[in-house]
């Protein structure tokens, strides 16, 4: 699977029921072990385009995950192998337990009870919460919310990993935690953020989208240093931020 495309997307288009046309065209390519992050004003169409991963929204023209078409016929295992991570942690934990929200998945996936519960230990190892399972997640802090959210995701082992907006509201110590946890994960990777410096921190390639559409598509070097085309665009270089150079090293 190293070479496969992960994500295709071609021409897809969706407007919602107000009349607003949230995506207009999109064409979209994303290949195996990739780490990209989507950028863009509010608005511009980014979390709509990420909710098209696993089939919550479908608009008009295709969507293929490691090729297969998001349709109804493929959603079961489209949404195994995409996992989404939503905002706000609090939409994903619900149970009494943090056991039980990260076990969720395994669960309704019919896996026997050994393995869900290898699966949950797994989960929680990897975003750094082992010895967290008893807990309830009313009593963690945001940052370990974020953490255990992408651990409900992780214990259903997916190829590809959705978080939308992952480092809003940290505190500088439980993003730096997070940074960590995503580095770490071999999986193919698509952040929605509004955080710049967090996306030199994990990802090589950005997209920005604006107005529905993919208005630049590059290396995360080369469109940091476009200082004209990220203004244009509502955005703007990371405090800081100092390219690697561009040219070929003799």
């Amino acid at each position: 699977m190293k070479n496969c495309q992960a994500i295709e997307i071609r021409n897809l288009r969706y407007t919602y029921p107000d009349g607003t046309q949230a995506l207009k065209d999109v064409n979209l390519r994303v290949e195996n072990g990739e780490s990209v992050a989507i950028i863009g004003p509010n608005g511009a169409g980014k979390s709509t385009l990420l909710l098209h991963l696993n089939g919550i929204l479908k608009g008009e023209g295709e969507v293929k995950i490691f090729g297969l078409s998001v349709s109804n016929s493929n959603i079961k295992e489209v949404r195994r192998r995409v996992g989404l991570v939503f905002q706000d942690p609090d939409d994903q934990l619900f149970c009494p337990s943090v056991f039980d929200d990260v076990a969720f998945g395994p669960i309704n996936m019919g896996l026997p009870h050994d393995e869900v519960i290898l699966r949950t230990e797994m989960a929680l190892g990897a975003v750094g919460l082992p010895g967290f399972e008893k807990k309830s997640a009313y009593h963690l802090s945001l940052g370990q919310k974020k953490r255990a959210a992408i651990a409900t995701v992780l214990s259903m082992q997916p190829d590809i990993l959705a978080i939308d907006e992952p480092s809003s509201n940290l505190d500088p110590r439980s993003r730096r935690e997070l940074i960590k946890v995503l580095r770490s994960l071999p999986v193919t990777k698509i952040l929605i953020t509004h955080d710049l410096p967090f996306v030199v921190e994990i990802c090589k390639r950005t997209i920005i989208m604006d107005e529905g559409k993919v208005v630049a598509d590059g290396k995360v070097e080369e469109i940091f240093s476009d200082g004209a085309l990220l203004e244009i665009h509502g955005l703007e270089i990371p405090y800081g931020y100092s390219a690697p150079s561009l040219l070929p090293t003799l």
